[in-house]
């Protein structure tokens, strides 16, 4: 039979068991132990689940507390200086969340996912030497439950490409001392019994420098040497070879694995580029949506393959780890039959790999009746009319330039908006949501079982709004928020009152350490029946006589955050999300909201990981936001908000956006992020984050105008707005209370100067 490979599985469990085990060690309510425990029994769930479906290749190491690229870092010994007071579990934390005065380190997102990694640290001559025992560890827990497991690890040049370096050296340079600890890594691997390792190398499927493609030429045949017996399965996936295929076959790997589900397109090429004795691994499954195989096409492809290679040089895998989709369908009962049908968790997503290899192999009558369901499904789901509406295509087929452009030019807007929202220089915000408590989280939870009445329960939303607007103007904030405790996600929130969408349960995926967000499923058009957030806009605007900022989630956001159909172009589905979006804008202006920021924190995210695909998805995706901001009179202002993004090389299409007022994360860098728009001379106005919200860490007023202050040196007084970096929604209320006050006396300070 056909071989079959897991990448990665889901390590927060099927019901969160490792949010809950890591927030209550971070509050000390349990200890390292049972958090040891918690992670022990998931791992064991895991790997028994991948046996239990015949899984050849079932991965260890794939778990994580935080992140995989942090484990990483601990594991090679990759430690700044910074955190040396730190050890064990304590500082694996702090370097994920910072701790007492040490700064977190930085965190960004994996390729174009929605996933955050940390950014590991580099500088010239560093060393590197083996410092966790992780990998060994997982590798003999699996071994006791008699499963053999094959270890993931990151590839060396992948590794140094994830990082920066924070004295302007060249990370490349550190390649020789890099591999020094590969060959301990290898040696100890070797002395446990590991007979293969999966080594992930991404950066093959980007544009690579004649600098890296030297690397990755010196790196492997070393690689190889000190792997000794211990056979090495090379990972790529999110896009295509292309170029790099040769590259990637030459290094000289036991198998090489290509995503066929994000790029088909290379099949023919890399069948043709495998080595003799080395083994071919086709994505075929997709690990990043939750859509159903179709089984009948990708059975063919492999039966294609193994007429040229033969079925003993072949594997049959998902496109890339599964941590990306949810963990198990059989957790939604309560989702209808017809849209259960169209659907494949990570759990169902294995069972799809052993019919794969089943149905290539021999096709006996149960394989035969599975993949005449799968076509059925697959038929009902093309044709059913839940998924179509004319008048919502017609819309986006008509649209033009005039749907694209705000009446007036920035300049011109900006006097306008000047005698109209009266603000003082160095205007304060937050970025939108604030604290959801305990509180907040039960009765929301409460009212959607039916425990209360809508009354009772707005009741409660009302008190906690004015509230939170109360704070707001005891501090001294200059454009207030009414602070979201309605909502449950910036993207959940919009997509339940959006036709084209639903919802599951359980649908958790991992987004960063605890964090874990549900997804909403974009399965037909969208459109905006009925106003979304305007009656709270109103009641918040009631209760002040300060400005109230409308708060919405913009239309490549609620894209890149949501699981997307398949069965059209993504383009199409993000400009039909622009037109609900818009129609909100414009009823928020018309009941006098005089500022509404529409949340863009996706942007980057999108873009497609070879850059030749780039102008591409930047014209379509500012088309989006342009479409969705443009219906309003010059007078109202337009916000938006990104965080955790490179900006310099996409600083142009953001100019585009034309957004009156754009808040960027830039306290983990240090303002280095604000770079991108002092180069670009970007003529609009900028909210640089002045304070790290993903960190427990409280800044002092000092740290705080410290920031500021080198804003102040490179823009324009009148060009900066004062914000922390992202929303509050994850911080508690002594944290937001104590950050806010210190970011607010610290404008005042720099205000009265200037």
């Amino acid at each position: 039979m056909l071989k079959t490979a897991s990448l990665g599985f889901p390590r927060i469990g099927a019901n969160r068991e490792l949010k809950k085990a890591v927030e209550s060690y971070w509050k000390k309510a349990s200890t390292a132990a049972d958090l040891q425990e918690a992670a022990a029994e998931i791992r064991r769930k895991n790997w028994e689940e991948q046996r239990a479906n015949g899984i050849h290749f079932i991965p260890s190491n794939d778990f994580s507390f935080y992140d995989q690229i942090l484990d990483a870092q601990t594991l090679l010994g990759a430690i700044p200086d910074r955190f040396a007071k730190f050890s064990g579990l304590d500082l694996y934390f702090a370097m994920a969340r910072g701790a007492d005065e040490v700064t977190a380190m930085e965190m960004t997102k994996w390729f174009d996912t929605n996933y955050h990694y940390i950014v590991p640290e580099f500088k010239k001559d560093q060393q590197f030497k083996i410092s966790a025992n992780k990998v060994f560890e997982e590798f003999l827990e699996a071994k006791k439950l008699g499963i053999e497991t094959r270890p993931v690890i990151i590839g060396p040049v992948s590794f140094l490409l994830l990082g920066k370096s924070v004295d302007g050296s060249n990370k490349l340079d550190l390649l020789e001392n890099l591999l020094a600890a590969y060959l301990e890594l290898f040696k100890k691997l070797s002395e446990i019994g590991v007979k293969d390792v999966q080594i992930d190398e991404p950066f093959l499927v980007t544009d690579l420098s004649a600098e890296v493609i030297q690397a990755y030429l010196k790196a492997y045949p070393q690689l190889k040497q000190k792997a000794g017996s211990i056979k090495l399965h090379l990972a790529t996936y999110f896009d295509s070879l292309s170029e790099n295929a040769t590259l990637a076959f030459d290094l000289g790997t036991e198998s090489v694995h290509v995503d066929l589900v994000r790029a088909p397109q290379q099949f023919e090429e890399v069948l043709n580029l495998v080595k003799s004795g080395q083994t071919l691994s086709l994505g075929v499954i997709d690990g990043r949506n939750i859509w159903i195989n179709n089984l009948e096409k990708s059975v063919e492809l492999v039966k294609k393959a193994s007429a040229k290679l033969g079925r003993g040089r072949l594997i049959v895998a998902p496109s890339c780890s599964l941590i990306h989709t949810p963990v198990d369908l059989d957790n939604e009962a309560d989702l209808d039959s017809e849209l259960r049908s169209w659907l494949s968790f990570a759990t169902q997503k294995l069972a799809e790999l052993a019919i794969i290899a089943q149905a290539a192999d021999a096709e006996d009558l149960k394989v035969k009746a599975e993949i005449s369901a799968n076509k059925t499904a697959l038929k009902a789901r093309k044709s059913s009319r839940r998924i179509h509406n004319e008048l919502v295509k017609k819309r986006v087929a008509e649209i033009d330039e005039s749907l694209m452009s705000r009446k007036s030019n920035f300049t011109a807007r900006k006097k306008i908006q000047t005698a109209y929202i009266d603000l003082p220089l160095l205007p304060t915000t937050t970025i939108g949501s604030f604290p959801q408590t305990k509180e907040v989280r039960k009765f929301r939870a409460d009212f959607k079982a039916g425990k209360i009445s809508a009354a009772d329960y707005e009741k409660f939303v009302q008190e906690e709004t004015t509230r939170t607007i109360r704070f707001q103007e005891e501090i001294g904030l200059d454009v207030l928020v009414h602070g979201e405790f309605e909502r449950n996600d910036m993207v959940e929130y919009f997509g339940e009152q959006l036709s084209g969408f639903f919802f599951t349960k359980n649908g958790w995926v991992q987004s960063y350490g605890s964090r874990c967000v549900k997804p909403p499923v974009i399965f037909g058009d969208v459109s905006r029946p009925k106003e979304m957030t305007v009656e709270w806009a109103k009641y918040a605007q009631s209760q002040t006589k300060k400005i109230m900022k409308g708060m919405l989630t913009g239309p490549i956001t609620i894209l890149q955050w949501s699981f997307v159909r398949d069965d059209q172009p993504r383009k199409e589905t993000a400009l039909q999300i622009a037109f609900a979006i818009r129609d909100e804008v414009c009823d928020l202006e018309k009941a006098g909201i005089k500022i509404v920021q529409i949340d863009e924190a996706a942007l980057r995210e999108g873009l497609p990981i070879r850059r030749n695909k780039w102008n591409e998805y930047l014209k379509w995706a500012v088309e989006a936001f342009r479409i969705s901001a443009s219906g309003v009179e010059d007078r109202t202002q337009i916000h938006t908000h990104m965080c955790y993004s490179e900006f310099n090389d996409i600083i142009e299409a953001i100019a585009k956006m034309d957004a009156d007022v754009i808040s960027i994360e830039t306290s983990r860098s240090q303002m280095d992020l604000l770079n991108a728009f002092v180069n670009f001379k970007y003529p609009n106005e900028i909210g640089p984050g002045v304070y790290d919200i993903h960190s427990p860490r409280v800044p002092k007023k000092e740290e705080m105008k410290n920031l500021l202050q080198k804003a102040l040196d490179v823009l324009k007084p009148e060009q900066i707005w004062v914000n922390p970096d992202c929303g509050l929604k994850t911080r508690d209320w002594p944290e937001t209370k104590s950050a806010l006050k210190a970011m607010v006396d610290a404008t005042k300070e720099l205000r009265s100067a200037l």
